[in-house]
């Protein structure tokens, strides 16, 4: 039993450490910001997922007792992974203006079309409304 749980830990750890590497290369080598996003929130985020199996494996089988950091660590990951990015993605569209990051991998253009609007591209805005007063019937 204890070869097979070494055995699964070595692979989990070498997949996840594959994995972060490859993620880590991913934000070093991609030519702009929002492409860069990919790598650490999907690669690295499944190479530590991978490690911390490993660890939650580990533990149990070679020190005699359980312990639910990992689990607690690995939920915390998966659900700000996501956002985090999502974030990064919006404050660098609000923070630019109206200029991209040129990636001529994908021929992203140097400068958002404009919208024909007031507002800056992806700003959710509502439009203005007049104040009306009284009861709904009367509307």
């Amino acid at each position: 039993m204890k070869t097979f749980a070494e055995i699964v830990v070595s692979v989990l750890i070498v997949v996840g450490a594959s994995a972060a590497l490859v993620g880590s290369w991913a934000l070093a080598r991609f030519p702009s910001l929002m492409t860069r996003l990919h790598g650490p929130s999907k690669a690295t985020t499944l190479g530590v997922g991978g490690c911390l199996l490993a660890s939650a494996i580990y533990f149990p089988v070679f020190g005699g007792r359980y312990s639910a950091h990992e689990l607690l660590i690995t939920l915390f990951l998966f659900l700000t992974a996501p956002v985090s990015a999502h974030m990064i993605a919006k404050t660098h569209l609000h923070c630019q203006g109206r200029r991209l990051d040129p990636n001529p991998a994908d021929g992203v253009q140097e400068v958002i079309p404009p919208t024909g609007r007031e507002a800056d591209w992806a700003t959710f805005q509502a439009p203005e409304k007049k104040a009306q007063f009284g009861p709904p019937s009367s509307r």
